[in-house]
């Protein structure tokens, strides 16, 4: 009797250790795949600075940053630390530690910057020749939206909400990762098709805003 008990007893701790194990796994799976999702737009702003900084030729591709590139440097930056710390932020174990806390002042700070520069280079750097007045105003709004959604975040957990805190952040940082998923979009379509042209370029972009928010949905009624 005794040993059909520490059978079982071992069982439970080895089934007990498994789920534990899995657990870990998942917890780690989210962080890495948003950090695979951003790895795209991220190597592309390095570019984008490495460029800057070495004084480029103009051309009609770049003329606009040349021109003014103090915006969309702090949009590169500010994107970047977003989409990269941001990342971890939903990593359940570091979620428990002050680390989340402490690094949340500046995931929040940095999306915001990062919406409201992408909002000022839409209206005053110019537009590539792709870059149709729907794209401008979608951009507009996007960013509107974005930046509400990260200080309705803020808000809520000084106002120690939580639930309504991570709805709201997980909103924001599914607009800001857009970009990555764009990159999917639109690929396809330049490689089957060919270059981008005003119409497919406007639909591609949105496609990929619409993708995030309705995963970032189905998340938030998932959870609850």
């Amino acid at each position: 009797m005794s040993r059909g008990r520490d059978l079982v007893t071992i069982k439970a701790m080895t089934t007990l250790d498994t789920r534990t194990r899995t657990r870990r796994s998942s917890g780690l799976l989210v962080p890495v795949a948003l950090l695979l999702l951003a790895f795209v737009p991220v190597v592309a702003g390095a570019f984008r600075l490495t460029e800057l900084a070495g004084g480029p030729e103009v051309t009609p591709e770049n003329a606009r940053f040349v021109a003014a590139p103090v915006p969309i440097v702090v949009h590169i930056v500010s994107v970047t630390v977003f989409a990269v710390l941001g990342a971890f932020q939903f990593a359940p174990r570091l979620r428990r530690f002050r680390w989340h806390r402490w690094s949340g002042r500046v995931v929040a700070p940095s999306g915001i910057v990062a919406a409201l520069s992408g909002v000022w280079i839409t209206l005053f750097s110019g537009r590539a020749e792709t870059d149709g007045d729907a794209l401008a105003v979608i951009r507009v709004l996007v960013g509107a939206a974005m930046t509400a959604f990260l200080v309705l975040g803020v808000r809520a957990i000084l106002q120690r909400r939580v639930a309504i805190h991570r709805r709201w952040m997980i909103r924001g940082y599914a607009i800001g990762m857009a970009a990555g998923t764009q990159a999917f979009t639109q690929a396809p379509w330049m490689i089957l098709v060919g270059p981008l042209d005003v119409p497919s370029k406007t639909v591609l972009t949105t496609l990929g805003w619409v993708i995030n928010i309705a995963v970032a949905e189905w998340i938030i009624r998932r959870r609850a």
